[in-house]
């Protein structure tokens, strides 16, 4: 079998965010794959402009991303407890197509967030988002990082054990998903 074709989906644009730290982190625990991360520099949806326009290339070529991955890999950073508005408007966008490229997708969530609990509460909404796409969404090991500006080392990586090992174990759940 060839390396997995793995997705990655930032839900904060920051260029230096813990969460895109962390999904570097996932993909470097994943081990072998060819990896994407998925640019959710959308305009906002506006039904006017889907009527008037269709769907901008920008959502065509996101929704085509997910389609073409093995696996999806998601962390948000809790705004006002809840996900990003940037994540979110990507999700509407690519909810308003025919297309269903989410469906039967192995999905895993996390989590990072300078807060003392890691943005569990955006990690449990974005849960919430991703029913109706009707994925093969992971239950666990959860992985909602706190304090996550201190939580990597000057090379990017996690410094602290716990964290580590429940990444690695829902990297090694999503590798098994994906070969199942």
């Amino acid at each position: 079998m060839t390396d997995p074709e793995i997705l990655t989906i930032c839900g904060s644009l920051r260029a230096g965010s813990s969460n895109r730290m962390l999904l570097a982190e996932a993909v470097r625990l994943f081990g072998p794959c060819r990896h994407r991360e998925l640019d959710i520099r959308l305009p906002l949806y506006d039904g006017d402009v889907e009527e008037a326009e269709g769907v901008p290339p920008e959502v065509r070529e996101a929704i085509d991303c997910i389609a073409r991955a093995d696996a999806v890999i998601i962390s948000t950073p809790e705004y006002n407890k809840g996900p990003s508005g940037a994540l979110k408007n990507a999700l509407d966008w690519i909810s308003r197509t025919p297309d269903k490229p989410w469906t039967n997708k192995p999905v895993a969530v996390m989590s990072a967030a300078m807060g003392r609990a890691g943005g569990e509460r955006a990690q449990l909404i974005l849960r919430t988002f991703m029913v109706p796409f009707r994925t093969r969404l992971l239950q666990g090991p959860e992985v909602h990082l706190a304090r996550s500006r201190n939580a990597f080392d000057e090379d990017g990586r996690l410094v602290t054990e716990h964290y580590v090992n429940d990444l690695t174990e829902l990297m090694k759940a999503l590798r098994a998903e994906i070969e199942r």
